[in-house]
């Protein structure tokens, strides 16, 4: 067994459903459409990089300037980035109230998210307040799976990283923590998750 003090979870895919596609689905008619238009126009990576602090205005203003014949498509991506935010993962926030009302762990959230953005999971969610400590990387203009990024917020909470466990549904996230000498889970569903964290020695009902 692993003497585990402190978790760190990722938020989106873990604890909050974000989706592009919801939004899209209200312009394109297909969901090949969507697709393509998401691998070729408004590309992870591109997102990615405002989730590094780049102002969404000038990222926007840029990819249009490229693809000008996607305008429209493009300036809702995050013009309308609310209507791409669906509603908690239940089955993994009742992990984490448990967690919580256990009071042996210390509990924080590790997310790669805009700073211009972030303002609307805190006023949608109240479980944020549970946690004892929230990084974004928008805030702090660095990303997942940056060793720096893991590292900053093992230094604001003098957190061990040997008695730390952190929990992202990326696969590059997790061994990004596991780099800096993190345990971590990569998350697939709320059940699974327990069963790991009990065969950690992490007990949840």
């Amino acid at each position: 067994m692993i003497n585990i003090n402190t978790i760190i979870f990722d938020l989106g895919g873990v604890l909050i459903d974000w989706n592009p596609r919801y939004m899209y689905r209200k312009i394109f008619k297909t969901e090949e459409e969507i697709e393509w238009f998401l691998q070729n126009v408004t590309t992870s990576d591109w997102n990615e990089n405002q989730d590094a602090g780049y102002p969404l205005h000038k990222a926007t203003e840029e990819l249009v300037a490229k693809h000008p014949e996607w305008s429209a498509e493009i300036q809702a991506y995050y013009g309308r980035w609310i209507e791409a935010l669906g509603d908690a993962i239940y089955e993994t926030v009742d992990v984490f109230h448990e967690l919580k009302q256990s009071g042996k762990y210390k509990l924080y959230a590790l997310t790669n998210w805009s700073a211009e953005l972030f303002p609307h999971a805190r006023e949608r969610f109240e479980f944020l307040k549970w946690f004892d400590g929230i990084v974004v990387s928008g805030e702090e203009k660095m990303k997942k799976p940056s060793a720096e990024f893991y590292k900053l917020i093992l230094d604001r909470y003098q957190l061990n990283p040997e008695k730390t466990i952190f929990i992202d549904d990326s696969l590059k996230n997790v061994k990004g923590a596991e780099a800096v000498g993190i345990k971590a889970l990569q998350f697939h569903n709320a059940h699974r998750l327990k069963e790991e964290l009990q065969s950690i020695g992490i007990f949840v009902d």
